[in-house]
């Protein structure tokens, strides 16, 4: 009885190393070892000079490969760890998106109900909670906000510009029929935020936590910087590898403010995936296309032009992911931007394959194709569209 105590305790020490060690199956079914791919990640972080990455790589709705490459910081060269925080820029949107969808299936919210119908009174004349998320009197005399709904935030079709900033005079306002356009908007998924937080009378972190993190054991997110952090996080680096400094007095916003580790975000993956949050159904709509996408690129003044470039893989908007078909079923993406910091993930549902990829770096989007296409055979994702141009095609 001793000896088989020891061996079980053998195989719960030996068993998720070996989760980890196995072989990955690409898309296509070919397959790579991890130390095949251990050095192509090494010479690709090398080659591109990126100072941090960490990735997982799902087969079968599971992670088969977990790992970290460089450092936290440059000049101290302290590596990154697992359990290491990030800040995940956009990659919030996503989590965000999961919690609107769980609030769907529990009633709280109609997706195709305009959002100010929730509220007692208009948004614009609510006294702003914070610096200035909430603050919508740049609405008073707009009317097309009030067609707003739910789905129309997710898909980025609501109108809003992506933040107000943005905007030569700084003001708020809906620039686009809501509905009839694609334009990625971090406006549309805070004003849902904002609308649902009066609603339920619960700040996003609260929801957040009893809905998402507390379930999943992400015990290392928040959208909101924690002392627990302190101890382990990363720094962002610009291309030549000077440090930017750490913003750590962001208030709590749906689609940009996420800190969070390799660990936790591989657990949201895995349980969207599993659909240990959402209905099979309700994961079905939120990957579903909502509105297709023909622009040239993501962002810029070649948003504005359009192109038959990706219609290949009909390039759309689903509900807070983006969304491509494949000869493997839909790929639903979603990435992360922000100085100092580059994401990216992609899952095929119907087949429980993904990757995430999370770079502390501004040059980590420059190594994503070979990335994705070495690791599992993406050769899908609309990385010109996206603006990931490639380390040695840059330096050309």
């Amino acid at each position: 009885m001793k000896n088989f105590y020891i061996l079980f305790f053998l195989l719960l020490t030996i068993l998720p190393l070996a989760v980890y060690s196995q072989t990955i199956t690409k898309l296509d079914g070919s397959k790579i070892t991890a130390t095949a791919l251990d050095k192509k990640i090494q010479a690709l972080v090398k080659a591109a000079n990126v100072q941090g990455l960490a990735i997982t790589v799902f087969n079968n709705k599971q992670p088969v490969y977990k790992k970290t490459f460089g450092y936290k910081r440059l000049d101290t060269k302290e590596p990154i760890r697992t359990s290491t925080n990030f800040y995940g820029a956009s990659l919030s949107k996503a989590v965000f998106a999961v919690l609107v969808m769980k609030l769907v299936e529990e009633g709280v919210l109609d997706l195709d109900k305009p959002l100010q119908e929730y509220l007692p009174r208009p948004i614009y004349t609510y006294t702003p909670q914070t610096k200035w998320h909430d603050n919508y009197s740049d609405l008073e005399q707009d009317t097309l906000y009030k067609k707003i709904t739910a789905r129309m935030c997710l898909a980025h079709t609501a109108g809003f510009p992506n933040w107000r900033w943005f905007e030569e005079d700084q003001k708020l306002r809906v620039k686009y029929e809501p509905g009839a356009r694609y334009s990625y908007s971090g406006e549309g998924l805070v004003y849902l935020q904002v609308v649902l937080e009066k609603m339920t009378g619960k700040p996003l972190e609260t929801l957040m936590q009893e809905k998402l993190f507390l379930p999943l054991g992400m015990k290392r997110s928040s959208y909101t910087w924690q002392p627990a952090f302190e101890t382990d996080y990363v720094l962002g680096h610009k291309t030549n590898g000077e440090l930017y400094e750490k913003d750590k007095d962001n208030e709590a916003r749906s689609a940009s403010t996420l800190e969070t580790t390799l660990d936790d975000y591989t657990l949201f993956l895995q349980a969207v995936l599993r659909n240990k949050l959402l209905k099979p159904a309700t994961s079905k709509e939120m990957f579903s296309p909502q509105i297709r996408i023909s622009s040239v690129k993501q962002f810029g003044p070649l948003s504005q032009r359009d192109t038959t470039t990706n219609d290949a893989i009909a390039l759309s908007y689903g509900l807070g992911w983006g969304l491509l078909q494949s000869p493997h079923g839909t790929g639903a993406f979603k990435e992360g931007h922000s100085d100092g910091f580059q994401h990216y993930s992609i899952l095929f549902p119907e087949q429980g394959t993904g990757i995430l990829i999370l770079s502390n770096s501004d040059n980590g989007h420059s190594i994503f194709k070979e990335l994705l296409e070495t690791a599992l055979g993406d050769t899908y994702t609309p990385w010109f569209w996206q603006n990931y141009m490639p380390y040695d095609q840059a330096k050309d």
